[in-house]
C-alpha cells in the first residue's frame, strides 16, 4: 500500500482493511491538517506487493504459481458463519493454511488453503477441481447434502482471497450500472411458491420451483500491471474478479462448461453427483498500479457512493450547534461572573449560592469511580485505535489487525482506569480504595466476559466457525489477569495517594434545593441531552452497522475519525450546557447527571439498533437474534462508558474553572 492511503481509509468491520489510493484523500488531508507524500516506492511495514512472472517455480525477483485462499462463509440471514471445510467443497487439506492472529480469531475469521492453483499469465479453461457424490440412502452423506441445501437456502456467500486481496463478483443493475461484492453465493433456491432468492433472478433459467441450484462453476479474471525491475521485468496482480456459474456436467472426461444448470430438487432421494471446475484468464491493465489497486473495489461498489452532502452537512449542522452552545454559556457567564464579583452585591443568587455544595461526594461514589476508569480506558484505547487506523497502519496485508491493536490497548491501558478510578474515588473521600481497585479491576470487563461467554457457547452448539477455542479463552484471560488487572492495580496505588483540588470548600450540612419543574429534572435532561451527540453520528453508525451485520464495505475510516472527535465536543458542551442550568436552578447534584446526560447517546444507539434489526436485516432463527443483540449490548456498554466519561469530566472542570473565579465569603 503506498503513503497514499494515509487517512482516508476502509473497513470491512470483519476485516478491517485500510484501502489506498483513495481520490478523496486530499481533501480529508486537508480538513485534518495533515500533509502526505506520494512515493510508488516507499511501502508502510509489511505490505511488500508480490512479484509475479511466468518463470516456473520461485526466484529472487518473482513467483509463477498463484494460490486461491478461501475465508469462512456468512449471510446477511443468520449471524453464524461457517468456515470453508464445514460444506462439502473441495477441499486441499496438504497445503498449510495462513496463521492467523487474536483478531482474526476473535472476528471468526477461517483462512484456509484451497485446491484453485493458477500459473501466471496462463489461461484455462473449464478445469476440473473435484467431484462430489451424495448418496440420499446413507446418513452421512445426506446429512452433508441438506447441509449445502441450507447454506443455498440462507444465501451463505464464499469469500476468496488471491495476492490477499478479495475476488470481487460484479453484476449488472438497473440503469446500467454494477454492483460488486466482495462475496458470491453459494447457489440459490426457489420455493415451492416460485420466489427466488437474489441470485436466481440473474438466470432465466432457474425457475423450476422447489430447487436448489448450485454454482459449481467459477470464471475468474486477474488483471496485472507489469514494469520493469532491477533489469527484471515482472508483474504485480491489481485485481480479482469472478463470475459463479452452474453447469450439470454429464460427460466428465469431456467437461465442456456449458448447458443446462445444475440442479438439485428438494425433495430428492437418488444419488447425486456436483463436479466443481473452474476458468481462468488473465487481462493486463497499464493505467492501475499496485498502490492503487483496492480502488477499483470502491468505485463499482453501489453501496460505497456514500451521501457525501448528507454527512458533510451533519457536519456543518453540529459545529454550528456546539458553537452556539458555546456563545451562549461563555457570554452568560461571562455577565454571571462580572456580576457576582461586584462589591455592592449583597445577596448571592443562581449557581453562586451553591458553592458549598456543588462539591459535595455523591451517592454511590463508589460505583461512579469504576464506571469513569472502565470508560476513560475505553475513550484511550478507542482514540489510538482510530487515529493509527486513519494513519493507514492497520492494513488489509494483516488482517484482523484492528482488533488485535484494540484488544492491546485495552490491556495496556489498565492503568489509566486503576489511577482515574482511585483518584476520584479518593476525592469522593473513599476509603474502600482496595475494593475499588478490584471492581474497576473486574466489573465491566467481566460483563463482557461473561456476555462473550454466552455468545460463545450458542456459537459451539451451532459449529459455527466464530466459536473461540478454549485455548484462546483461556489466553483471553491471562491477558486479562496477567498483564491487564496488574496495571490496573499500579494505576490503582499511584492513583489512591492523589484527589482533585476543589477550588471552593464544602459545608457541613447540606444546602436545601428548591422545587423544580419537569423541564429542569434530571430524567428530562438526561433524556434530551443524548439527542445532539446521537444526531452527529447516526448517518456513519448506519454504514458501520452495515458494514457488520450486511458484511459490506466501509470506506469512510478518514470521516469515522472526525466524526468520533464531533462527538467528543457533542458530548462534553451538551452535558455542559444542561450542568450550568440546572445550577442556575440551585440543584448541585450535578455528579451523576453528568454523566448520565452524554451516556444516554448509548440509549439511542441500542434503539436504532432494534429499529435496524427489524427495518434492514433479514434474520432468522433464534440463536442468530441472540447472538446479534448480545453482540449489540457489548458495543452498547463501550458506547455507555466513553460517552459518560466524556460528559463527566467536560462538566468537571468546566465547574471547576467557573467557582475558581468567583469571590466567595
Amino acid at each position: 500500500m503506498s503513503i497514499r492511503g494515509f487517512c482516508l481509509g476502509t473497513n470491512s468491520w470483519s476485516l478491517w482493511p485500510t484501502l489506498p489510493g483513495l481520490r478523496g484523500l486530499l481533501v480529508l488531508g486537508l480538513i485534518l491538517g495533515l500533509q502526505t507524500a506520494s512515493s510508488n516506492a516507499f511501502y508502510l511495514p509489511g505490505l511488500a506487493p508480490v512479484n509475479f512472472c511466468e518463470v516456473k517455480g520461485e526466484t529472487n525477483y518473482c513467483q509463477s504459481s498463484i494460490e486461491l485462499y478461501v475465508n469462512r462463509l456468512d449471510s446477511v440471514e443468520s449471524v453464524l458463519p461457517y468456515e470453508y471445510n464445514t460444506f462439502d467443497f473441495c477441499h486441499d487439506f496438504k497445503k498449510p493454511s495462513p496463521s492467523e492472529n487474536l483478531g482474526q480469531v476473535l472476528f471468526g475469521e477461517r483462512i484456509t488453503s484451497s485446491p484453485y492453483e493458477f500459473s501466471f499469465n496462463k489461461s484455462e479453461t473449464c478445469v476440473k477441481v473435484c467431484m462430489k457424490s451424495y448418496d440420499t440412502a446413507k446418513e452421512d452423506q445426506k446429512k452433508k447434502l441438506d447441509f449445502l441445501k441450507r447454506g443455498m437456502q440462507l444465501n451463505y456467500q464464499h469469500h476468496w482471497i488471491i495476492d490477499n486481496m478479495p475476488v470481487v463478483w460484479c453484476r449488472d443493475i438497473n440503469g446500467g450500472n454494477k454492483y460488486c461484492t466482495t462475496g458470491f453465493p453459494i447457489g440459490c433456491f426457489v420455493t415451492q411458491s416460485g420466489v427466488s432468492s437474489d441470485a436466481c433472478f440473474m438466470h432465466p433459467e432457474f425457475n423450476k420451483t422447489n430447487t436448489y441450484y448450485i454454482f459449481n462453476h467459477v470464471d475468474i479474471t486477474i488483471t496485472y500491471h507489469s514494469e520493469n525491475e532491477v533489469d527484471w521485468y515482472v508483474s504485480k496482480l491489481v485485481s480479482a474478479r469472478l463470475e459463479p456459474k452452474s453447469y450439470k456436467h454429464v460427460d466428465e472426461n469431456h467437461l465442456t462448461c456449458n448447458g443446462t444448470p445444475m440442479e438439485i430438487p428438494g425433495d430428492y432421494t437418488d444419488k447425486l453427483n456436483i463436479t466443481y471446475t473452474y476458468s481462468v484468464k488473465f487481462e493486463e491493465n497499464k493505467q492501475i498500479r499496485w498502490g492503487s489497486r483496492w480502488d477499483y473495489i470502491l468505485v463499482s461498489m453501489s453501496h460505497t457512493r456514500i451521501q457525501w452532502f448528507s454527512i458533510l452537512n451533519s457536519f456543518v449542522v453540529v459545529l454550528f450547534l456546539t458553537g452556539m452552545v458555546a456563545m451562549i454559556i461563555l457570554r452568560t457567564l461571562h455577565k454571571d461572573i462580572i456580576r457576582y464579583n461586584q462589591e455592592d452585591i449583597q445577596k448571592d443568587y443562581g449557581w453562586k449560592l451553591v458553592h458549598g455544595d456543588v462539591f459535595r461526594p455523591p451517592r454511590h461514589g463508589m460505583l461512579l469511580s469504576i464506571l469513569l476508569g472502565q470508560g476513560t480506558q475505553v475513550l484511550i484505547m478507542t482514540f489510538i485505535t482510530l487515529f493509527l487506523a486513519c494513519l493507514g497502519f492497520l492494513s488489509p496485508a494483516n488482517r484482523g489487525a484492528l482488533m488485535t491493536c484494540s484488544v492491546v490497548l485495552w490491556v495496556l491501558m489498565g492503568a489509566s482506569a486503576g489511577y482515574v478510578s482511585a483518584k476520584v474515588y479518593k476525592s469522593f473521600r473513599g476509603l474502600k480504595w482496595k475494593t475499588n481497585f478490584l471492581l474497576t479491576a473486574l466489573l465491566c470487563p467481566g460483563v463482557v466476559f461473561v456476555d462473550i461467554f454466552i455468545m460463545n457457547l450458542i456459537l459451539w452448539i451451532e459449529g459455527s466457525s466464530s466459536a473461540i477455542s478454549f485455548g484462546t479463552l483461556i489466553g483471553i484471560l491471562a491477558l486479562w489477569f496477567g498483564i491487564s488487572v496488574p496495571l490496573t492495580f499500579l494505576g490503582a496505588y499511584v492513583g489512591s495517594f492523589q484527589k482533585f483540588d476543589y477550588p471552593v470548600s464544602t459545608n457541613q450540612i447540606p444546602r436545601h434545593i428548591p422545587h423544580q419543574d419537569f423541564i429542569r429534572r434530571p430524567l428530562f435532561s438526561i433524556i434530551i441531552g443524548g439527542v445532539l451527540p446521537f444526531g452527529c453520528i447516526f448517518i456513519q453508525l448506519f454504514f458501520i452497522l452495515n458494514s457488520i451485520w450486511s458484511h459490506q464495505m466501509y470506506i469512510m475510516f478518514g470521516f469515522l475519525f472526525l466524526v468520533f472527535i464531533i462527538l467528543l465536543i457533542t458530548c462534553s458542551e451538551a452535558t455542559i450546557l444542561l450542568c450550568y442550568f440546572h445550577l442556575c436552578s440551585e440543584d448541585y447534584h450535578w455528579w451523576w447527571r453528568a454523566f448520565l446526560t452524554s451516556s444516554f447517546t448509548a440509549v439511542y444507539f441500542f434503539a436504532y439498533a432494534v429499529y435496524y434489526f427489524f427495518a434492514r436485516l433479514k434474520i432468522t432463527g433464534i440463536a442468530s437474534t441472540i447472538l446479534y443483540f448480545g453482540y449489540t449490548m457489548i458495543m452498547v456498554l463501550i458506547f455507555f462508558l466513553f460517552t459518560g466519561t466524556i460528559g463527566f469530566f467536560s462538566c468537571f472542570i468546566f465547574i471547576s474553572k467557573i467557582y475558581s473565579v468567583v469571590k466567595v465569603d
